[in-house]
């Protein structure tokens, strides 16, 4: 390099390092004034609330309520099909989740599973085993096996309960499908009209009997659309055919109210001294006159 330019170059550093500089600094009262700016600012912004899990509402957080309700509805379905796989005996909480797959369920979720969600469920049964909470299916039936389940449509039969839902039968029976074949001829199978959902009936075979065909034709052939009790009853007087009494509920007479009229009788006082009480009137006129 050129030597002049070098000199040059050192020369006017020199220069620069021996010119003196002045930082300015802020005035007092500006810093001051910026303060109160900033304070307006933060004034002016409206406070957010502090969060706390006391006034935290999980129904109103759609994210959080759909993640808590489906780790629910996947518990409630895995001990359902525990039961009628005839898994009987309780779990604890770290267990039933280990069985699900849900291991990674935070503190706040599974405080809310032990303290809420699981003690409210109606399929859920809290068992103290131990000193130890456990939780246990709870069906609509109290089912062990086909014999408890034909017992129960013995005496809904006999006391006139009705039939049970199939549903129900399936939730609450363990290995249903299996009971119901071995069962066999012995339960009646209706489907209800309105939902088609299957209604089932314990049938009992010494209360059959084999009815003429003659019979069942004038059984169906006679119809009673549009009559009540009170008129077949008249036509099979007609007939000559007694029909039972006392069948159905009876009407309660109207009780007539009484017509209101007539001379209303007062009591008459102090009629003990009728022939003992004067008047004088006469006698007070005839003083002043």
């Amino acid at each position: 390099m050129d030597p002049a330019l070098l000199k040059e170059r050192a020369k006017f550093m020199n220069r620069a390092l021996a010119q003196p500089t002045v930082e300015k600094r802020k005035s007092k009262s500006s810093h001051d004034n910026d303060k109160a700016k900033k304070a307006k600012i933060t004034s002016s912004r409206p406070k957010e609330p502090k969060s706390s899990n006391a006034s935290f509402d999980y129904k109103t957080a759609q994210g959080s309520s759909q993640l808590k309700f489906g780790i629910l509805a996947k518990i409630v379905n895995f001990m359902k099909k525990r039961h009628q796989d005839n898994d009987s005996y309780p779990l604890n909480i770290d267990e039933i989740l280990d069985e699900t797959n849900q291991l990674d369920v935070g503190n706040k979720n599974k405080h809310w599973l032990v303290t809420e969600a699981l003690p409210n469920n109606q399929k859920i049964q809290i068992i103290q085993e131990d000193g130890e909470t456990k939780y246990k299916y709870k069906p609509t039936y109290e089912l062990k096996d086909r014999k408890a389940f034909l017992n129960l449509l013995k005496r809904c039969d006999l006391h006139g309960d009705g039939g049970l839902l199939l549903d129900d039968i399936e939730e609450s029976l363990p290995h249903c499908q299996q009971a119901l074949k071995k069962l066999g001829d012995s339960i009646l199978y209706i489907t209800r009209p309105n939902d088609k959902k299957k209604i089932l009936y314990y049938n009992d075979k010494y209360c059959q009997f084999n009815v003429d065909e003659d019979f069942t034709k004038l059984w169906r052939g006679v119809s009673v659309e549009g009559q009540d009790e009170r008129k077949i009853e008249e036509y099979l007087e007609k007939q000559g055919i007694t029909s039972m009494q006392d069948v159905g509920i009876k009407a309660a007479p109207v009780q007539k109210r009484k017509k209101k009229g007539g001379k209303r009788s007062f009591k008459k006082h102090n009629e003990h001294l009728a022939g003992v009480l004067q008047d004088y009137g006469e006698f007070k006129a005839s003083k002043t006159s």
